[in-house]
């Protein structure tokens, strides 16, 4: 792909799109393969956002899905109607969490099938209620999931619409009405299952158990209804192939996709719009009867110089790595390759997580960082060389909790300094060896291993105070001026199809379709 690529000249289209994210993407071949004429302006050399796969490593053949790395709420319907290349594999482990308990390393592993996960409760916990507990919580779970899954692509229902859908009021009282600790305590007894369960609550939001808003059960819902079932699968060639076969497709049905080219300015009498961009060689202006904005709220509002909202703020620490070896661990019980190929749960009990919130809180770091790890290559070893994969190299990506934004204000480096060598100690805790000796090296000899704040995603990604999320979930039902579809905006024909929408959040392309319908409804 060149520095920039670019389109003919000032002309008319049907809808410009503002972003080539996943969900720009998504909305682009919607929409040319309905026959309308779209432009895809994205300000950097290549589309993706921030599901892309790159090379970080000097001179280390491995593609990293470098920000966002899994696969759940993307809908197979996305898939099938742009004829998508694309492909995710299950992971044999849901998770791993070693724990200290009398003196001894031990841990719960959750996958292989049943009978290995309700002996590895019993291990763990001596008896059979834990797992009876987790088995009765996640069923419920999922047949929400079946009720409310297929409801993203469609237009936005009332929450009693969605309340009769689900029709189960133990389920809507746990998930939508009280905070979700409640049930967590209520449902089970032992610390660490508390807290594996409250970690899909937690996933770049800055909660408590117990905050009465309920951002927790928000991003608990989202975590848990993927596909219906709540899993979460590896991309199959990394991240980027998804974006690559999403780029492809509306290329193929006739988008212009113009890389380098950074939209500064959106005017609209609610009919048609004209938008402003600049370039390495100038500025130009596209006019369209619509434009979707494939960016976060706060980037609206400066485009179309509206009041910005609330400002968001990112809560997680992101660390990639690249391994010559995966370490041994303490406990005997697991082997490396099982415990890794799952998510990995490092200081997550449940009062851990309350203390380490509690610590962020107060503008301290957490004295113990919970995070959670997961091997990528252990499913998907193509995005390694052949070169790494004979030799044994393993990737992990590490996703740190509670670590708001406010905490590297003062000086961005130093802090993620100071708290990516605890992380790693809380890891370390766990191995028979230390990880730094199962680092990799790059061509310069430097071990393989970077971390990303929120500061430096909102300065990498333009995402607002490296909110994972644009802002704070919404739910998945109609309120006061969400519009038909979740998109719509004070401006009659721009719509928002970024994370920020309701029903963003995540890599899932619904924002892109909901507002390609809302074109589509709405053109005939």
């Amino acid at each position: 792909m060149p520095a920039h690529e670019g389109h003919q000249g000032h002309r008319t289209y049907d809808a410009v799109i503002v972003g080539g994210g996943h969900n720009g993407l998504v909305a682009a071949a919607y929409l040319a393969r309905a026959g309308r004429s779209v432009l895809v302006l994205e300000r950097l050399d290549h589309t993706g956002g921030a599901a892309v796969s790159t090379r970080p490593f000097a001179g280390v053949d491995a593609r990293l899905s470098r920000y966002s790395y899994l696969v759940s709420l993307l809908p197979q319907k996305i898939v099938r109607d742009l004829g998508l290349d694309f492909r995710v594999r299950a992971r044999t482990v849901s998770s791993y969490t070693p724990v200290e308990r009398d003196g001894r390393p031990t841990g719960l592993l959750v996958g292989g099938g049943e009978q290995r996960t309700r002996e590895a409760f019993a291990r763990l916990t001596g008896g059979e209620r834990e797992y009876e507990a987790w088995r009765r919580f996640y069923g419920m779970t999922g047949r929400l999931a079946q009720r409310i899954f297929p409801t993203l692509t469609e237009p936005l229902p009332t929450r009693d619409e969605l309340r009769r859908r689900v029709d189960d009021e133990e389920a809507w009282r746990t998930l939508f009405e009280e905070p979700i600790g409640v049930a967590i305590e209520r449902n089970f007894t032992d610390d660490l299952i508390r807290g594996v369960v409250l970690t899909d609550a937690l996933i770049g939001t800055f909660a408590d158990a117990h905050d009465p808003a309920l951002p927790q059960n928000r991003c608990f819902l989202y975590h848990v209804i993927g596909g219906g079932t709540g899993a979460w699968d590896v991309p199959v060639g990394g991240m980027g192939a998804l974006t690559d076969a999403l780029a492809a497709a509306a290329r193929a049905a006739g988008a212009v996709i113009a890389t380098g080219h950074e939209a500064v300015r959106i005017d609209t009498d609610g009919k048609a719009a004209e938008v402003a961009y600049r370039t390495p060689d100038g500025e130009g202006v596209a006019t369209a009867r619509h434009v979707l904005v494939n960016a976060s709220p706060q980037e609206l509002s400066t485009l179309t110089g509206d009041a910005p909202p609330v400002p968001a703020e990112g809560a997680q620490l992101k660390v990639n790595m690249l391994l010559k070896r995966l370490p041994r661990l303490r406990d005997s019980g697991v082997e490396a390759r099982e415990a890794f190929a799952g998510t990995f749960h490092i200081a997550e009990g449940y009062e851990q997580l309350a203390t380490a919130h509690a610590q962020a809180s107060a503008g301290r770091l957490p004295a113990a960082p919970p995070s959670e790890i997961y091997c990528h290559s252990l499913t998907d070893p193509t995005i390694l060389g052949p070169d790494l994969v004979e030799q044994g190299y393993q990737t992990l990506t590490l996703f740190g909790l509670h670590t708001p934004a406010r905490l590297f204000d003062r000086d961005n480096d130093a802090v993620r300094d100071a708290l990516l060598k605890p992380t790693l100690a809380q890891l370390d805790a766990h191995l028979a060896e230390p990880l730094a000796d199962c680092l990799a090296t790059d061509a310069d000899g430097r071990p393989c291993i970077e971390a990303k704040t929120p500061l430096d995603l909102e300065r990498d990604l333009r995402l607002p105070g490296g909110n994972i999320f644009h802002r704070e979930l919404a739910w998945p039902y109609a309120q006061q001026d969400t519009g038909r579809w979740g998109v719509e905006t004070g401006h009659a024909n721009v719509l928002l199809c970024g994370a920020g929408a309701v029903r963003g959040g995540g890599v899932s392309g619904v924002p892109g379709h909901n507002a390609a319908m809302a074109v589509l409804e709405e053109t005939g």
